[in-house]
């Protein structure tokens, strides 16, 4: 499933770590049905401003990290060429996440996607190099 993939790869721990203290690892173990995981490294959550993984962490922000980790995902299972025709797409958060191509590259939201169509049992990961904000 998408949680064994990440925590395999050695390099979604921060991911990992903000699914349990958000109290979503269920819905990426195979709860909801498939979905599709725009997947932060730890390298993007690092490259966002000190003190803010820490903060997220906190008990009192499960909500607020648990909107911010929603903001990452989509229902069903969106695949690269499927992505590329679409200009935004409906997220768990309830808000929708742009997705542009271009010559650089593929972009969700403010993120580069590095890596596409990693298939997982309930869905398929897509590698971004930041982490969205709603």
């Amino acid at each position: 499933n998408i949680v064994e993939i990440a925590a395999g790869a050695g390099t979604f721990n921060t991911l990992i770590a903000a699914a349990k203290a958000a109290g979503l690892v269920e819905a990426l173990t195979g709860g909801a049905g498939p979905i599709t995981v725009f997947a932060p490294t730890d390298e993007a959550f690092a490259a966002l401003r000190e003190g803010t993984v820490a903060e997220l962490l906190k008990p009192e922000n499960k909500e607020r990290l648990a909107a911010i980790l929603k903001y990452h995902v989509v229902a069903g299972r969106v695949f690269a060429d499927q992505a590329a025709k679409l200009d935004k797409a409906p997220t768990l958060n309830g808000k929708d996440v742009t997705i542009a191509i271009s010559r650089e590259g593929a972009k969700v939201g403010n993120a580069n996607i590095v890596k596409t169509d990693i298939q997982a049992s309930n869905g398929v990961i897509h590698v971004v190099d930041a982490v969205i904000l709603p």
